[in-house]
């Protein structure tokens, strides 16, 4: 098989814009330059959603393995042969149900080493429920596939300027507070720390950690969270020379661009991260799931049922989430080699 990196492609929700930005994304003849793509989806789903955009002039290479890719062409590994009903715009449990189909092979394939990365169409959390997939997200699907759901994984969200990890994930705002301990917190530091090294080619990160109270707590004015879990935590995480500051208020925080003096910013929850990210770098940012031993990468958008089959929506963050995977990947290969052996020592003997 081809020496080039093997991207493979979980399709997401059939009815949402996922297959759309997907095939836009291989319309550049440069993408089957940098990497061997693999689509895990159906020959018909992706016809459907071809001909509602209107292109003509496309068509993936139809394998059954993976063996079978062509290098020089985007490849679409067949699933299912079975008739779907797509309908666009609109939550259905089938949008879920294939989803899963798509999500569940794509992740075996990685576990299997036949793909060397995988990147994720948006999912629909709430449709794609079931007795095998009982998870809020992608994040933990993956920390409990590659991680044995030991809370490993860590949602981080990427653009140029701007890096955000979360401590918490997709948990309801009132149970916050109750969710974070001084070592959690370490622990999303040390994976953040880590990540940024191995991952991003960063030497000595400096991370940057939110309080969780308005004005960090304002000395135990405003909640005794900030001085009493989160400084601690901050404070240990310095004892093991990891360059970790704050907390800071997150409001003044990115208000005066503050984000812009450290490599990464570690949030308490998830919208006190991405509500600013995503003010800053939407369309532009990338999803990626820190500490496991898998590299995965997401487009940083929904399903976006509002403008599916519109011909509306852009592939930019998907065609970047492909960008970043590869550049991951070979970062974190250039790490284990310059780690897996480092120079020994060897002490001088008298003749």
């Amino acid at each position: 098989m081809s020496g080039k990196i093997r991207v493979g492609i979980s399709q997401g929700d059939i009815n949402g814009i996922g297959l759309e930005v997907i095939i836009k994304t291989f319309l550049d003849p440069a993408m089957e330059e940098l990497c061997m793509p693999v689509l895990f989806s159906s020959q018909k789903t992706a016809s459907y959603h071809r001909k509602s955009l209107g292109i003509e002039d496309f068509s993936f290479n139809i394998i059954r393995d993976i063996e079978q890719a062509n290098p020089k062409k985007p490849n679409l590994l067949n699933l299912y042969e079975e008739e779907v009903n797509i309908e666009l715009g609109q939550s259905t449990a089938l949008g879920g149900k294939y989803a899963f189909i798509s999500l569940q092979a794509a992740c075996n394939a990685l576990a299997a080493n036949k793909i060397d990365v995988l990147v994720t169409a948006p999912i629909n959390k709430h449709n794609i429920q079931s007795p095998e997939f009982t998870f809020k997200g992608h994040t933990e699907y993956l920390d409990e596939k590659f991680a044995g759901g030991n809370n490993d994984a860590l949602m981080l969200m990427v653009s140029d300027t701007l890096k955000v990890g979360l401590v918490t994930g997709h948990i309801p705002v009132e149970k916050v507070a109750s969710s974070i301990s001084v070592e959690k917190i370490i622990k999303k530091i040390k994976t953040l720390h880590h990540s940024l090294i191995a991952d991003f080619g960063i030497r000595k990160p400096k991370i940057a950690v939110l309080g969780l109270n308005p004005h960090a707590g304002d000395s135990g004015t405003i909640g005794n969270e900030d001085q009493e879990i989160i400084l601690p935590a901050i404070n240990k995480a310095k004892e093991e020379n990891i360059m970790a500051y704050g907390p800071y208020p997150a409001d003044g925080f990115f208000g005066n661009s503050s984000y812009l003096q450290f490599d990464a910013v570690l949030a308490m929850y998830h919208d006190q991260g991405l509500i600013p990210f995503k003010t800053i770098a939407f369309n532009n940012g990338i999803n990626y799931t820190a500490g496991l031993p898998v590299v995965r990468t997401s487009p940083d958008h929904g399903t976006a049922y509002e403008i599916a089959g519109k011909n509306m929506a852009s592939e930019e963050s998907f065609r970047k989430a492909i960008y970043m995977a590869i550049d991951i990947f070979r970062k974190r290969n250039e790490y284990k080699e310059l780690t897996a052996n480092p120079l020994k020592s060897t002490p001088l003997r008298k003749e």
